[in-house]
């Protein structure tokens, strides 16, 4: 099933997301490699290894060695930033599967939901 294509695309940036965290963990239990070893370690085409090292490199995160991509030391900052960032998503995607239930219940005719909290609390 599919989901509203604002969700989709936000799915689909998770997902680039987990790829780069993979590439990463990837890196700094095996650094350096290259983009065909890396690759065929996780068992993903080229051309998504090599737009994951694109960004991780921009981010200043890894950047490349004669041998392939290493990990910089901007790596540990990169993941606490999106831990947090994780943390907050995961704040705003329960509020929002909670207003979700609700209007389903309402919608329905269910018994009465409880009047969601506001978006802005949920916002923190």
């Amino acid at each position: 099933m599919e989901g509203t294509p604002l969700v989709d695309r936000i799915l689909a940036e998770l997902e680039l997301l987990a790829r780069n965290v993979d590439i990463l963990e990837r890196l700094s239990d095996n650094h350096p490699m290259g983009i065909i070893r890396l690759s065929e370690a996780l068992k993903l085409p080229i051309h998504k290894v090599r737009y994951s090292l694109h960004l991780l490199e921009r981010q200043g995160v890894i950047e490349p060695s004669a041998e392939g991509a290493v990990v910089t030391e901007r790596a540990q900052e990169y993941l606490r930033d999106m831990e947090r960032s994780l943390d907050r998503m995961t704040e705003i995607t329960r509020h929002l599967k909670e207003r979700s239930s609700a209007f389903k219940a309402r919608s329905q005719g269910g018994p009465a939901a409880k009047s969601p909290s506001a978006i802005g609390r949920a916002k923190g």
